[in-house]
């Protein structure tokens, strides 16, 4: 089986990752957590990060068959109904989004969400399978941090989104709706039975001065040194650690902005009878 090849772009101001993986034999790409820049003082949005990803793509002479999110961020907006304008391609995302859109979409008041992920082209399950050109892909659903959150593995290759981070930073926050400890320890052992060589790309870094930003570790790197979740942590200890962690922690800063938009696969609220679209500031709902 042919190797992907992987090239990766870092978001500064949203501290995210995007990996575009190509089959090397067909020049198919997927396009994974995209990022769409949105002001958040100006309300406006703009197409930077993405103009460098469609750059690549059409400078390497790939095609696009996905555009694939591993959950629906926090963090930042994702780019895909751009990108699948202008590169074509088919936004996924694991069939657990379902879930989310049932919790958001009372939270928000927005009645066009389906709660069917019917804004999306295709919803996976764990254990799906699919192709990249000739490269196989198969999903593995690794919740936790969200319901929705899956993790892609091809060849030695797992891009887990936020289920992990680096050794020295730890694993994702538990305490967004649906977010469980106990749940993403479980996914994480899971993830820990993949091969000890098995190479983890990661959605964000959050490095601490001493390093630049870095979004590749493996198996055995994690299970010896994550200074969450290292071998011999029980589950007890780590519930017990995130559970404590979360509560210090402030929301993200474009929380609010990001969940509306990416539980609608990226893309904006309808527009109201004057043409520009809103987003919406829930009081006291979180």
């Amino acid at each position: 089986m042919n190797e992907a090849i992987i090239h990766s772009f870092f978001d500064e101001a949203t501290n995210t990752v995007t990996h575009i993986v190509t089959d090397p034999s067909t020049k198919k790409a997927a396009v994974i957590d995209s990022v769409l820049d949105f002001d958040a003082k100006s309300g406006r949005t703009s197409t930077s990060s993405a103009d460098k990803l469609i750059q690549y793509v059409e400078a390497a002479g790939l095609t696009v068959d996905w555009l694939l999110e591993t959950h629906a961020h926090a963090d930042h907006l994702s780019a895909a109904p751009y990108l699948k304008k202008k590169l074509g391609g088919k936004i996924g995302i694991g069939a657990h989004i379902c879930d989310v859109q049932k919790v958001f979409k009372k939270i928000f008041n927005a009645e066009d969400i389906s709660t069917r992920g019917e804004e999306f082209d295709h919803l996976f399950n764990d254990g799906d399978e699919f192709l990249i050109g000739e490269l196989k892909v198969r999903v593995i659903h690794t919740p936790g941090h969200t319901p929705a959150c899956v993790t892609y593995l091809t060849g030695k290759d797992a891009f887990v989104g936020d289920t992990l981070f680096m050794p020295d930073y730890g694993t994702a926050r538990c305490d967004f709706p649906g977010g469980d400890a106990a749940t993403l320890y479980q996914s994480i052992q899971r993830l820990f039975q993949l091969p000890a060589d098995t190479r983890l790309h990661l959605c964000h870094d959050y490095p601490p001065d001493s390093r630049s930003p870095m979004w590749i570790t493996t198996v055995e790197a994690e299970r010896k040194h994550n200074v969450h979740v290292h071998d011999g942590v029980s589950q007890s200890a780590f519930i017990s650690m995130r559970e404590a962690r979360d509560k210090t922690l402030s929301m993200p800063n474009l929380i609010l902005p990001s969940v509306q938009i990416n539980i609608r696969a990226g893309q904006l609220p309808p527009a109201e009878s004057n043409g520009i679209s809103y987003m919406k500031l829930p009081i006291n709902a979180l």
